[in-house]
């Protein structure tokens, strides 16, 4: 199995988007945004709101490195930069004062702000352009590549039965994951800023 895909790599993309993304969070979010659509169009604005985050990190994932290379940023600095925005997220959830944006009319809910900003952050955009650095094989490749997929297929199941979901795990069990997932974040966060410092002592910077 570790010959077609590094199974080590695939756990860790797909549990740090896990967190940073935060599937279970965005139910509340994703039924105050869509609390007037029928079924249906709810529906539909799930799958239109992944497809948009997934555009965007795909986007960055292929092209970012050329842009930072253009605006002359290293990806330690970026790193670092990303670190420190996913440290504010991350005292956000543990301290439970998320913004709920309010529904716009002529706007498209499920392009902004669920496929992006929300879901497409920075700090997805980083983490991505990070594992996207220690591709070297075809192992390392599809595990990333599968990583990504396999985030952006939970955030559409989540969506998709997010009635279910909550009617089965109720808001409290929302607010538990989403204070785990403050903690984790923030850990993955000083994670970022500590190896963008150990890339500039080693001159990588």
């Amino acid at each position: 199995m570790n010959g077609v895909v590094n199974g080590t790599l695939l756990a860790e993309v797909f549990v740090t988007l896990f967190v940073i993304m935060d599937p279970p969070g965005t139910i509340p979010l994703f039924l105050a945004l869509t609390s007037k659509e029928t079924p249906r169009q709810r529906n539909r604005q799930a799958w239109q709101a992944v497809a948009v985050a997934f555009l965007v990190i795909v986007s960055f994932a292929l092209f970012g490195r050329q842009l930072l290379t253009y605006l002359h940023i290293s990806l330690p600095a970026l790193q670092c930069a990303g670190g420190l925005l996913l440290l504010l997220v991350a005292l956000e959830l543990l301290t439970g004062k998320e913004e709920t944006p309010s529904e716009t009319k002529d706007v498209n809910v499920a392009l902004v702000p669920l496929g992006t900003p929300l879901l497409a952050g920075p700090g997805a955009i980083v983490a991505t352009m990070v594992f996207v650095e220690r591709v070297d094989d075809w192992p390392t490749f599809a595990a990333v590549a599968l990583g990504v997929i396999g985030v952006h297929l939970t955030l559409w199941l989540f969506m998709r039965y997010s009635v279910v979901v909550l009617r089965v795990i109720k808001e409290s069990g929302v607010t538990l994951v989403t204070r785990i997932s403050g903690l984790l974040l923030s850990a993955i966060a000083v994670q970022l800023v500590a190896d963008s410092i150990r890339a500039f002592i080693a001159g990588e910077g």
